[in-house]
């Protein structure tokens, strides 16, 4: 009977952890929705850059998402976290280790005392070890601690989750912009081509008479303007490309262009979503996550001020 009480008390205190357990907080939201719920889901799901309708932009955005440097470190920085949530996770189960030794010895034979028949000489000795332990999860703290890990590890995941929406928005800005320069430059050309054309018929009138000196000067003034725009749009458009580059995971080089600035369809985005998307969002989830192992570890913290249970076991063997 008694030992029956005692089983059932060790049972009572594995059920409890100290320690909080995590709540969200209450956040006031409005109860309705004012546009249907399925296109709302529809328009947080979708791969919205395919909006606007550019193979070479979406091409752009895939090489991405396989290429670039910072979404790689973001990955293997979640298989870390993967291995330290198994590591934490195995606490629950009974801990093993075993090691072994062996050696050879030779005795000098001769001298006054002579060694008798039955010994053998060389000889040979072997010895192994097991041992064995088990820590019971009396105040909870490896169940803290495995809560952490894996608050950690979704927390991780969210960061890369982040990293991509981060790395898809500034690739197809990029790209947009680029594709701005490429019409700010289509415009300077022939603005200068303009300007040159006046410039040479004032060139004339000014040769026969018609205006003045004056009136030649401002007109080479605004072509020589014109012209001196043309280089800087062309470093600027460099400047885009080296920097577009660099988020596919590529030298700096040309990028290539699909459709104009003009062609471009823009992306339709209904209103009064509701504001449930937010908790979508990766860096809101990564927050709570990260409150979440907080939240574990003041549990596992507090588990420190009491006794570990952990039987042991230990089995040496010797051969000779």
């Amino acid at each position: 009977m008694k030992t029956i009480i005692i089983i059932l008390a060790i049972l009572t205190l594995v059920g409890c952890a100290l320690g909080p357990d995590y709540r969200r907080p209450d956040i006031t939201s409005p109860s309705g929705w004012r546009v249907q719920p399925d296109e709302a889901q529809d328009v947080a799901n979708t791969a919205w850059w395919e909006q606007f309708q550019d193979s070479v932009l979406t091409d752009l955005i895939q090489t991405a998402l396989r290429e670039n440097y910072d979404l790689k470190i973001a990955s293997a920085r979640v298989e870390q976290y993967v291995g330290q949530y198994w590591i934490a996770r195995s606490g629950f189960f009974p801990q093993i280790s075993a090691a072994g030794s062996g050696g050879r010895q030779k005795i000098t034979e001769g001298g006054p005392n002579p060694m008798a028949e039955s010994i053998r000489n060389p000889s040979a000795i072997y010895q192994g070890a097991f041992n064995g332990s088990w820590e019971i999860d009396v105040w909870g703290r490896l169940r803290r601690t495995t809560e952490a890990a894996r608050a950690d590890l979704l927390s991780t995941e969210e960061g890369r989750r982040a990293v991509i929406l981060t790395l898809v928005t500034t690739v197809a800005n990029s790209y947009i912009n680029l594709r701005d320069l490429d019409r700010q430059l289509e415009i300077a050309i022939d603005t200068a081509r303009s300007r040159e054309a006046s410039y040479k018929l004032f060139s004339l009138r000014f040769e026969a008479g018609i205006v003045s000196e004056l009136e030649l000067s401002q007109v080479k003034s605004e072509y020589e303007q014109a012209m001196a725009r043309v280089p800087l749009i062309r470093k600027q458009i460099a400047q885009q490309e080296n920097g577009l580059s660099v988020l596919l995971g590529r030298n700096p080089g040309q990028i290539a262009r699909g459709k104009t600035i003009d062609e471009l369809v823009l992306p339709v985005i209904p209103e009064g979503l509701p504001s449930d998307l937010l908790e979508r969002r990766p860096d809101i989830r990564q927050a709570e996550q990260e409150l979440i192992a907080a939240n574990a570890r003041i549990g596992a913290a507090k588990a420190l001020y009491f006794p570990t249970i952990s039987p042991t076991a230990a089995m040496v063997f010797l051969a000779a």
